[in-house]
């Protein structure tokens, strides 16, 4: 697979993977209104390479990132879809879109049918990878063969991906972590401890497996980089967005409107799926009464204790 790649998306993600990806080669990285140069302000102290190009006009390329967050998404999608058609996509989005139900694969595939469709995910924060630290991540893609060819593409010293051909589960994990990952944030923010948040994770990832198999993911899946260890990072971490609107959740304070928290609106598109589809949710249910404002957090712990006691 030959061809400059494009990371369309000039987010702090984005621009990490320009950056990490230019070690191989150059680099287009879109972005709608970039209002910097030489340096992404999401990303202070970590300069664009030679390498990297930077424009407000979309590219063509042979591989190209789309680092655009879910819910923005489907409107990038109606805007571009013409112009992607027919290459390799790699979503890089985690979440799942409020309005249709849709992941970001299955929106880009039905948009731009005729693309190869692929998904980058799993643990990372986008310092880390800007500044060259290891990282791994997983490489989804049905095709197995396109999926090879992207992965050795996609890959650096320091950036390592591991491939798999299931979409859904890599998908689902990353979408899934995030609501858990609000979860655990509340946990310690209303001061409920460590041991709390320990449950909440283990219990989370319990119900992230359910959700995902029910949607036709391997359950071994969830057990990799896009699941577990995605979870992990997310829960354990204040470098985590959604971690941080959960501590915020917890002590009764304000978030930064303009901060993406993806977890947010996904815990509601996966409360509207599980309800309809009679799948068991609890806290992703109750996370998304607490983003939707329709419980406070005293009344999500009061309905989580209350749950009944039965097997693990």
């Amino acid at each position: 697979m030959s061809g400059n790649i494009a990371i369309l998306g000039a987010g702090a993600f984005g621009t990490a993977l320009a950056v990490a990806l230019s070690a191989n080669g150059p680099v287009t990285l879109w972005g709608r209104r970039i209002g910097w140069s030489g340096e992404n302000p999401a990303l202070p102290g970590v300069a664009l390479p030679d390498a990297v190009t930077v424009t407000e006009t979309l590219p063509a390329a042979d591989m190209m990132l789309l680092a655009v967050p879910a819910q923005a998404l489907s409107g990038f999608l109606a805007a571009h879809a013409a112009q992607l058609d027919g290459r390799a996509l790699v979503s890089c989005a985690k979440g799942i879109d409020l309005a249709s139900g849709q992941s970001p694969a299955r929106m880009i595939a039905s948009g731009c049918p005729g693309a190869t469709v692929a998904v980058l995910t799993g643990p990372s924060f986008a310092a880390d990878i800007a500044r060259g630290l290891p990282t791994a991540l997983t490489l989804a893609c049905a095709d197995a063969a396109a999926g090879h060819r992207l992965q050795h593409a996609l890959s650096t010293a320091v950036l390592r991906l591991y491939r798999t051909t299931d979409v859904t589960g890599a998908e689902l994990g990353g979408a899934l972590k995030n609501v858990i990952a609000i979860a655990a944030g509340v946990a310690i923010g209303a001061g409920l401890g460590d041991s709390a948040r320990a449950a909440i994770i283990s219990r989370g990832f319990a119900e992230m497996t359910r959700f995902a198999v029910h949607r036709g993911a391997e359950a071994e899946t969830l057990t990799g980089l896009s699941g577990l260890g995605d979870l992990v990072l997310t829960a354990t971490s204040e470098g985590s967005r959604n971690f941080r609107y959960g501590l915020a959740l917890g002590r009764g304070k304000g978030f930064d409107p303009a901060i993406t928290v993806e977890g947010a609106a996904t815990a509601r598109a996966v409360a509207a799926i599980a309800t309809a589809e009679s799948v068991e949710m609890p806290i992703s249910a109750l996370i998304a009464g607490l983003a939707e404002g329709h419980i406070d957090v005293k009344q999500a712990m009061r309905l989580l204790l209350a749950r009944p006691l039965k097997e693990e």
